[in-house]
């Protein structure tokens, strides 16, 4: 018996309209202000919740950032934001004045300390997808780590998802209401690839650093005879060139990467961009680490009975130009594209050169005559 009637209440409850869940009419909702309390002594985790990603809670500083997470509210015509305090989801409205109104054990509640959802550079795609009773989608924005709470809304506006009590929550009119359905925040996250490209390189603010030499090689020559002679000295050596493109915290998804630019070089010391797109694939951090060879060539002058040393060096430099590009998400269905920045950073070889060093008598040389 007791089953059968648990069944007909969850039946006529989930059959019933929200305007038949809901207590309060439209009309209480203009003096929330002056209804929801101050938040003063309610003890919960106010830290903030920290996914690594470009959408996170960001701290109220007393004005709407202008990638602040926002739903456009049909049924009071205006633009709410998404906020939280502690790890209760809310609603921020500028008509409220500068509060995050929230609900909690059965009331509502605002707080002039939250936080504040952002979409940092609007990298992300944000999604609302349906749940109910308690359900929550995947790739769901969380409010904090220490509770399981989620941004959800309905059509009455922005609130909470709690899956523990199969139930969504919205403050309104300084009382906490409940539903069993709601639709969630979630990032999409089906990526199929991510292109980098359309790098350009800012030269004019490059900044470059010239190390000590290093020897690349070295090649002795001697002179047995009794009269100077000059040799033609050519010596050659390939060396790597490391280079990387620094993006810094731009969080990447497990789907395969494809980097797509023309690669800066060093000549005699000064940076030049090849002409040449190169196009390769990378998991953490664009890496390009190629050889390339470099000689040098000198005469010597040995006198008679003497050996001579040839040392070619090589001066590396630490080089940083900053970067502009474009990331392109492909996504199951469509794409999306935003401007990214970093610094290519690079230690290549920029000039090298040969050097003689003091010749020195061949202590086996015979007499000469």
């Amino acid at each position: 018996f007791l089953l059968k009637l648990s069944l007909l209440l969850l039946l006529a409850l989930s059959s019933a309209s929200p305007q038949d869940i809901v207590k309060k009419h439209s009309e209480d909702r203009h003096d929330l202000e002056d209804r929801a309390p101050e938040m003063t002594d309610i003890s919960v985790n106010t830290s903030a919740y920290d996914n690594k990603d470009n959408v996170k809670w960001q701290t109220w500083t007393g004005s709407v950032p202008d990638e602040a997470v926002s739903i456009w509210n049909l049924y009071d015509i205006r633009v709410d934001y998404v906020c939280k305090y502690g790890c209760h989801a809310g609603v921020y409205n500028w008509r409220f004045g500068n509060f995050c109104h929230y609900s909690f054990d059965k009331k509502e509640y605002r707080t002039n300390s939250f936080d504040i959802l952002v979409n940092d550079k609007y990298f992300e795609i944000l999604e609302w997808k349906e749940g109910s009773f308690g359900s929550v989608p995947a790739n769901a924005v969380r409010t904090c780590s220490s509770d399981e709470v989620y941004v959800g809304k309905n059509k009455y506006g922005l609130g909470k998802v709690r899956p523990s009590d199969w139930a969504f929550y919205l403050p309104w009119g300084g009382e906490e209401y409940w539903y069993w359905y709601y639709e969630v925040l979630t990032i999409k996250r089906d990526i199929d690839h991510e292109l980098i490209h359309d790098v350009e390189y800012k030269i004019n603010d490059a900044k470059m650093i010239r190390n000590p030499p290093s020897t690349l090689a070295v090649s002795p020559i001697s002179n047995n005879g009794c009269n100077p002679v000059t040799k033609t000295v050519t010596l050659s050596k390939k060396v790597a060139d490391d280079k990387w493109w620094d993006i810094g915290f731009l969080p990447f998804s497990d789907a395969p990467k494809t980097f797509q630019a023309k690669i800066p070089n060093l000549e005699s010391g000064t940076i030049v961009v090849s002409n040449i797109t190169t196009i390769f694939s990378f998991s953490e951090v664009p890496t390009d680490t190629r050889e390339f060879s470099h000689s040098a060539k000198v005469q010597v002058s040995i006198p008679p009975n003497s050996y001579c040393t040839v040392k070619m060096l090589a001066y590396k430099y630490n080089v940083n130009i900053p970067f502009t590009a474009s990331l392109v998400r492909f996504f199951k269905k469509g794409y999306k594209s935003v401007p990214i920045s970093g610094t290519f950073k690079g230690i290549m070889v920029g000039e090298v050169s040969a050097v003689v060093e003091r010749c020195a008598h061949l202590s086996s040389a015979q007499l000469c005559p």
